[in-house]
């Protein structure tokens, strides 16, 4: 897919990784582009910043985890810019802690990392089906692919948030319905560094691994790979090797994990 004289819809995009696509994709010739953030003056500050580069842009708030949310922000985008062409579910957390963490945090990462990409398709689905077009585009981490120690609830959901793209994409991608999923290692966004801030563990060790991009770095690769319409979108290519071995070996890539845990310690 290519931005021109498309509609998107993106959330999680006050900032990071969301601010970057944003802002590539009003400068790749968007007909509009919804910014939405939990925090209502950020998404309003980068629609600013694209409206005065000359885009087309709006921000508003959202809490991701609420259905009605998100049928907002795709009737909100609809009734300014027209029908949606591309939703980007970006919005997300990193709760640490094992199986023992509490309830909350297990269901507050399963209604962001999980069921808000679940209201996106819900919402915009009927839609694009109906016009033979569309595009849903996931942010779901290398740990989705891999895991996050000290992190299952983040490890897990990320795992199921794949698991629904690869879904959507087999049920729907003979009618036109293109899928992809963005899988970056560390990202030098303000969800790492307050994570680190607070003492997560999980996330001080996964910016330890690789190379820590910026945020345009991932959104330039994003762009490549929407227009190549790819499924499986790698900013740190060496991820695909790591998923290789894993599957290649998953008793070996286990016994590594669990050394690489015990360095951490």
């Amino acid at each position: 897919m290519k931005m021109e004289n498309k509609v998107a819809v993106l959330t999680g995009a006050g900032n990071g990784i969301g601010e970057a696509l944003a802002k590539r994709m009003a400068a790749a010739g968007a007909r509009g582009v919804l910014v939405s953030d939990i925090s209502e003056s950020d998404a309003q500050r980068v629609a600013a910043d694209i409206v005065a580069a000359g885009g087309r842009a709006f921000g508003v708030a959202a809490d991701v985890s609420s259905e009605a949310a998100i049928k907002r922000l795709v009737e909100t985008a609809e009734s300014r810019f027209g029908p949606v062409d591309l939703f980007c579910s970006n919005a997300g957390i990193v709760d640490e802690g094992g199986a023992d963490a509490p309830d909350s945090k297990w269901e507050r990462s399963w209604n962001i990392n999980v069921m808000a990409h679940v209201f996106a398709a819900r919402a915009v689905l009927p839609g694009m089906l109906a016009r033979g077009s569309g595009y849903l585009l996931s942010t779901c981490s290398a740990a989705g692919l891999l895991t996050s120690p000290g992190a299952a609830p983040y490890a897990v959901t990320k795992h199921a948030a794949i698991a629904l793209a690869e879904w959507l994409s087999i049920t729907h991608g003979d009618a036109g319905i293109r899928v992809s999923v963005i899988c970056p290692q560390a990202v030098r966004t303000k969800l790492l560094e307050d994570s680190i801030s607070s003492g997560n563990a999980a996330s001080d060790a996964f910016a330890k691994v690789g190379k820590l991009l910026e945020p345009d770095e991932v959104a330039a690769c994003v762009m490549k790979g929407l227009e190549d319409e790819i499924f499986l979108i790698l900013p740190h290519p060496e991820v695909q090797g790591f998923a290789e071995r894993k599957v290649a070996n998953i008793d070996r890539w286990l016994a590594g994990m669990r050394k690489f845990l015990t360095r951490q310690a």
